[in-house]
């Protein structure tokens, strides 16, 4: 079995869902255009039925960036199918995503259809898609809360029937890893080569990085993720979770994929320019404190030696460097290092006192900054330049 997993991003569809997620179509160009350069192998640029906005969207996409595979979501219907199908019409490498619920909850309490009848619709859906795209993927909504015989009936049907790709999502993140490692690998092993499984994990239980890497690990070699995790209810799999996890642990995750990571952090920031909101501070590898140090002994630790509190360069997936915080956690080591930067080489005395001082500022409030902490610096330089005149 190949090493190479593919990432599929639905920043543009699945990730705008989410609630203050919304993006216009020249919103969405640019954001692929970023996405383009940090090398997706799929785009899902939107659900072509649900507004003329996502028609424009996929069809303006799949013209603009003709050597990303780009893809359209449409539910296991003809009317679904057909628009995607004229979405995606000037393409040069086009995916049709159709999909179709196949938990038992959701036929019965939403589609309110027999399991027969969810087949024969996945299957035509996926001829339908087949008569107009080589390459079509499906997905079993639901996958995780499906009886895994009925799933696997599924997955062998659509298979036949010419989909390439199955999707297997945890839609309402309700799975755990050794769980979803072991359907996952159910799946892999009654499909055979030949056909990619791949996955889409939300994050309801915070499990979705998780999930995502436990399906790799059973066989899974697509996963469906977003910049930022955003995406419904809690988010999905972060797209710079997952690339980083399998870049810095090769050891135990010796796959590979087409990620530019040096491009993680810009993408993520035009995101939150084009958004509402942006990541938590403390998010891994893009939030605002990913690479920053407050604690004394991490302060010290890192500059003496940078990986003695550091997994990963900063520069690695773009952000410009590491930042030592300076607040009433911080040590003489940090702080005497941001004098340096400021311009001021202090005796040993010189530090204490401006250490002292700086604690004292730095318990009554957040933070301390560079102005105030040059302003303790010329009141202690200067008091002394007055003392020995």
């Amino acid at each position: 079995m190949t090493n190479r997993v593919h990432i599929f991003d639905t920043t543009l569809r699945d990730g705008e869902q989410s609630p203050g997620c919304s993006m216009t179509v020249g919103e969405k160009l640019r954001m692929a255009r970023e996405l383009v350069e940090l090398g997706v192998d799929t785009l899902e640029a939107g659900f072509p039925i649900a507004s003329e906005g996502d028609f424009e969207a996929v069809d303006t996409i799949s013209r603009e960036f003709p050597s990303v595979q780009v893809a359209a979501l449409a539910r296991a219907c003809q009317l679904d199918v057909d628009r995607a199908i004229r979405a995606l019409d000037k393409a040069k490498n086009p995916r049709l995503h159709t999909f179709i619920a196949t938990s038992d909850i959701h036929l019965k309490f939403k589609l309110k259809k027999t399991r027969q009848q969810v087949i024969e619709e996945a299957v035509a859906a996926v001829e339908q898609a087949r008569r107009h795209v080589d390459n079509v993927e499906f997905s079993a909504e639901d996958a995780t809360r499906t009886d895994v015989d009925y799933l696997i009936e599924v997955c062998k049907a659509v298979v036949a029937a010419g989909a390439q790709t199955v999707n297997l999502p945890d839609t309402v993140g309700y799975s755990i890893p050794s769980e979803h490692a072991a359907l996952i690998g159910q799946v892999v092993q009654a499909l055979g080569d030949g056909v990619i499984v791949s996955v889409h994990c939300h994050d309801d239980l915070g499990l979705a990085v998780a999930n995502s890497l436990a399906a790799v690990q059973a066989g899974a070699r697509q996963v469906e993720c977003t910049v930022n995790g955003i995406g419904e209810r809690a988010g999905n799999c972060s797209l710079e979770e997952i690339v980083m996890a399998i870049k810095v642990r090769q050891d135990i995750l010796p796959f590979e994929t087409g990620i530019v990571t040096s491009h993680l952090y810009p993408a993520s920031q035009l995101l939150t320019e084009l958004i509402s909101f942006g990541p938590q501070p403390n998010k891994a590898i893009v939030g605002r404190n990913a690479f920053a140090h407050e604690a004394g002994i991490h302060q010290d630790g890192v500059l003496k030696e940078r990986t003695t509190y550091e997994i990963m360069h900063p520069e690695s997936v773009g952000v410009p460097e590491s930042r030592l915080v300076l607040g009433k956690h911080s040590g003489r080591h940090a702080l005497r290092d941001r004098c340096e930067h400021l311009g001021y080489n202090l005796t040993k005395e010189q530090l204490e006192s401006v250490y002292q001082r700086f604690i004292s500022a730095a318990d009554r409030k957040k933070g301390v900054l560079d102005e105030e902490i040059g302003s303790i610096l010329r009141e202690v330089v200067d008091h002394r330049a007055r003392t020995v005149n």
